[in-house]
């Protein structure tokens, strides 16, 4: 017994062919696209807390001038009779100072991250990831997700991230830790700029620590994209048949206008004035009418058997054969069914033509 394996017999099973433009462009209109979301969180964190630094003396002068209105507000309130729908407008009024102080910061965070996706994926907006699909609800599919190798990649890069940012909140706050024991002898306006200074310095360690992960991860994104979107070569073919039609179904279609344009020339051959043949391969039917036509006009041609078909027809009709065989073979391979004989046959095709219209007593 000799040992055999199945795959040989699976033509095309593997997919080791590049994607088509069709199937990238397909992917692309589902969502499918490499990309990757912790670029775009590093980015906006490093763009947040690079904002933070250039606007925070502005901040904190607000946030301070909010809070001592609001507790300027709740002294003057509990001099008098201070009310539930008091209490709802004062906190009302520090909830909208707050985000009109925060709101450049949004600001920022969300163009950074328009720019990012952008530079990832370009332009190309999609709504057919947000419709809803039923196999997301299949519960046997989510459990295939969750521990299957994508997961399992992230929660490891999820895992080196907390302990980076672990390592680096250890190391900063240890080299600051002398700074942060003299927080109790400066002012509260020192002491916020201090800790915001400390923050920030600590914000944009970590931002750019995960850029460098968040670019890794975009390299890998990449390279699983383009894994994952390679076909195999029966996918190839069954997309060629798809958008270029099924050649036997091209071959049927042609054959089916050529028989209509057979059938549409043998109708208007008993018209013609003579056939020239080559004398047995070629056949070619001319028509000349010196009142309608500015030059003779070829009705007809054919070869092997049509050629023998249009000499029946000529014969049942009583049109002349003449046998010239290097003016057939021209008219067969140079004049297509319906167009003017060219300039460079009328001598010859005029003394075929003078030739049959003797015989038929018309000159």
């Amino acid at each position: 017994m000799l040992p055999y394996h199945l795959q040989f017999f699976a033509e095309g099973t593997e997919k080791t062919e590049q994607p088509t433009a069709k199937k990238l462009s397909d992917a692309r209109s589902e969502g499918q696209v490499a990309r990757s979301k912790e670029l775009t969180t590093s980015a906006e964190l490093i763009a947040m807390f690079l904002a933070l630094r250039i606007f925070l003396g502005y901040i904190i002068d607000k946030f301070l001038e909010t809070f001592n209105s609001i507790y300027q507000n709740i002294d003057l309130m509990s001099k008098g009779e201070f009310t539930t729908s008091m209490a709802d407008g004062l906190m009302r009024d520090a909830i909208f100072k707050i985000i009109a102080i925060c709101f450049p910061l949004y600001v920022i965070a969300i163009l950074v991250s328009f720019v990012v996706v952008l530079v990832q994926v370009k332009w190309k907006p999609s709504g057919k990831p947000l419709k809803p699909k039923l196999s997301r609800l299949n519960p046997i599919s989510g459990f295939k997700k969750i521990f299957s190798k994508d997961k399992l990649f992230t929660l490891l890069v999820e895992i080196v991230k907390i302990v980076l940012i672990a390592y680096i909140a250890y190391d900063t706050l240890k080299k600051e830790w002398n700074t942060l024991l003299v927080l109790y002898d400066i002012s509260l306006f020192q002491a916020i700029a201090l800790i915001g200074d400390i923050v920030i310095d600590l914000g944009i360690k970590i931002g750019i620590i995960f850029f460098v992960v968040g670019l890794s991860d975009f390299i890998f994104q990449k390279f699983k994209f383009k894994k994952d979107m390679r076909m195999t070569k029966q996918e190839i073919k069954d997309e060629f048949k798809q958008s270029d039609g099924d050649p036997q179904i091209k071959r049927r279609i042609r054959a089916k206008m050529m028989e209509a344009s057979q059938r549409r020339m043998m109708q208007r051959l008993p018209e013609a004035d003579v056939v020239i043949t080559n004398p047995t391969h070629l056949a070619a039917a001319i028509k000349y009418d010196r009142e309608e036509l500015g030059a003779p006009i070829l009705l007809a041609k054919g070869a092997d058997y049509l050629a023998i078909k249009i000499k029946e027809v000529a014969k049942e009709n009583n049109i002349e054969i003449v046998e010239n065989k290097p003016l057939a073979r021209m008219l067969y391979y140079n004049v297509d069914v319906g167009d003017e004989i060219p300039q460079e046959l009328y001598q010859m095709t005029a003394e075929v033509l003078a030739y049959v219209y003797k015989l038929k007593g018309r000159i």
